[in-house]
């Protein structure tokens, strides 16, 4: 079989228009993640390196690009909620993404209501049908192959607290399509809504 495939090495350059990385990994869940300063000023952002690492106990993480508020506020607080991006709230998400400094709340520069934890410090946004409230269990600097430090750093939190929209839970099952989720896509501007159209089912063979 012959292929026909565009090749590079990720060191020196890949000859396209854009990256192909983040559009090739993906869809991927977004992290919009709330924390609290040091000072009290609330944080909210979203990251598109996310993802869930364990069943039990129940563990996420992110990560930061660069030592950006969020990070900081971690490694003073140790504690972070997560909390659904879906399409009704994709906008104001998006509003979250600005580069601003940290004194300025991102709840109020975005318009969202913020509603109390449980079990930690950091709001979490009200109108997002799912929040998982975290604490950190570790923050690790990535590396190269060849040892040396990046730049990001990985957030891992263990979910101490689940809220869940009852509207999307059908016969004790959570319907994931119902809330429509968005989903970073790659490319300068390219989302994914999850919707019930898009669902289809596999069982995994034991």
């Amino acid at each position: 079989m012959t292929e026909d495939k565009h090749i590079y090495a990720p060191a020196e350059g890949h000859g396209l228009a854009h990256d192909p990385f983040n559009a090739i990994v993906g869809p991927r869940p977004i992290g919009w993640v709330s924390t609290l300063s040091a000072e009290g000023v609330r944080n909210l952002a979203p990251y598109s390196f996310f993802n869930a690492f364990n069943y039990r106990p129940p563990i996420i993480g992110f990560c930061s690009t660069g030592a950006k508020n969020s990070l900081a506020n971690v490694q003073a607080t140790g504690e972070f909620v997560w909390n659904l991006a879906t399409r009704a709230l994709a906008e104001q998400m998006n509003v979250t993404a600005a580069t601003v400094g940290p004194e300025v709340d991102e709840f109020e520069l975005a318009g969202l209501i913020a509603a109390p934890s449980l079990r930690v410090k950091p709001s979490r946004v009200a109108a997002s049908p799912v929040n998982f409230e975290c604490r950190v269990t570790q923050i690790l600097r990535l590396k190269t192959a060849a040892g040396d430090d990046v730049d990001s750093w990985v957030v891992f939190g263990e979910v101490v607290t689940a809220h869940i929209d009852r509207r999307f839970i059908k016969d004790g099952v959570y319907d994931t399509a119902a809330a429509h989720p968005v989903l970073r896509a790659g490319g300068p501007s390219t989302y994914v809504e999850v919707t019930p159209e898009a669902v289809f089912h596999m069982t995994r063979p034991r």
